[in-house]
């Protein structure tokens, strides 16, 4: 009896871990289609800021170099190298943290050159910590629904850096959502600021006022918060959609233990009473002889 009442206790709590985390794949599910969402209703606009900016860019050659917005500006020499690093800020995602704290470690070997970060999310941070890196700032807690406005200091502090000639160049790297179950880490350039080539719109004639230069030097800053808000909800989103995945297979790992258990408990039980029937025969049996 005392072998089935602890069959039955560990049974009673694979029941109510697989709950959980049915609950928790739910929850995941949901914040990950939000995200989603949100991203496809900003993606006009980008294209759009983007198609702007390939205009403008196309006087960008007649430019007095002197004159060049700071975040145009290549450096002829890479002395130091900024990171805006985002991961999850909790975990039971899967090994999404693991895989993008190996992009970043092997970037930093590839690159060999002194790297300042600002890493988002706890994940990151707290990898970096362990390994020794220079973070020069950290964003946690920023939540599975963050506004263009609470993304916007991170844009500012690498903004900064670049112009102040702290970082010679900026990578951005983040979790990007390809499909449910697939989300691979994604490294791209930030600064200088590379007008997208494929959004120009040769051959129309805008009039931009007052003039191109303050209309550019306006659109720039917009244009790198932005591209640091997308990678944002793109992380967040396939944050959930790891978590989503893992709390499905916790879910069914925990049904397949269940099952077993089961099948387990009613051989136990199966067995006692067996056991129970012969003793009782034994002892009829016993009564009928005397």
């Amino acid at each position: 009896m005392a072998v089935l009442r602890e069959i039955k206790r560990r049974i009673r709590s694979i029941q109510s871990t697989a709950k959980i985390t049915r609950a928790m794949e739910l929850v995941a599910a949901s914040k990950m289609r939000r995200t989603q969402m949100r991203a496809l209703a900003a993606r006009p606009y980008a294209e759009k800021m983007r198609s702007v900016l390939a205009d403008l860019a196309e006087t960008l050659p007649f430019l007095d170099p002197e004159t060049l917005h700071p975040l145009l500006r290549r450096h002829e020499e890479v002395n130091a190298v900024g990171v805006v690093f985002i991961t999850p800020d909790r975990g039971l995602a899967g090994g999404l943290p693991s895989i993008l704290n190996r992009r970043i470690a092997s970037f930093i070997l590839e690159i060999e050159k002194p790297v300042r970060v600002v890493a988002v999310g706890r994940k990151g941070r707290d990898f970096l910590r362990r390994t020794g890196q220079n973070v020069v700032a950290e964003f946690i807690d920023i939540g599975d629904r963050p506004g263009y406005e609470e993304c916007r200091p991170i844009a500012q502090v690498v903004m900064e850096d670049f112009v102040a000639g702290r970082a010679d160049e900026v990578y951005i790297i983040y979790g990007q959502f390809v499909t449910t179950v697939v989300q691979r880490p994604e490294v791209y350039k930030l600064l200088p600021v590379e007008p997208p080539a494929e959004a120009a719109t040769f051959g129309v004639d805008y009039i931009y006022e007052p003039t191109r230069e303050e209309v550019l030097a306006e659109l720039l800053p917009r244009y790198v918060e932005r591209q640091v808000y997308e990678a944002t909800l793109e992380a967040i989103a396939s944050e959930q959609s790891a978590r989503m995945v893992a709390m499905r297979s916790a879910t069914d790992n925990a049904n397949e233990i269940l099952g077993d258990l089961t099948l387990v408990y009613n051989k136990v039980r199966q067995e006692s009473i067996t056991g129970d029937l012969l003793d009782i025969t034994g002892g009829v049996e016993a009564l009928k002889a005397e």
